[in-house]
């Protein structure tokens, strides 16, 4: 999905919101589907644990990072999974 025209380290939030409901949208085959900091697996009907592994790996490509487990098992929201990402690209 990356087209290599933005530098990751200068994303902003919005960028990054934007990259992740588009990955969302592929993950969970729903181009309506929108998100915002405080969606959880509970508000999307397809976020299941099969799923939630192809979200981290499909994240984990688009953006070009690693997260570990632990980092993954604290998020709560999809706001807090931004947050991990802002980290690492900055």
């Amino acid at each position: 999905m990356f087209n290599g025209q933005c530098s990751m380290n200068n994303m902003t939030s919005q960028e990054i919101y934007n990259r992740l409901t588009a990955v969302f949208r592929d993950v969970f085959d729903d181009e309506t589907l929108t998100i915002n900091p405080a969606t959880n697996a509970d508000e999307v009907e397809e976020w299941d644990s099969l799923s939630h592994v192809q979200l981290i790996v499909a994240v984990e490509q688009e953006f070009g990072v690693r997260f570990t487990s632990r980092e993954i098992l604290k998020w709560r929201n999809v706001g807090e999974m931004a947050e991990a990402l802002q980290q690492k690209l900055s």
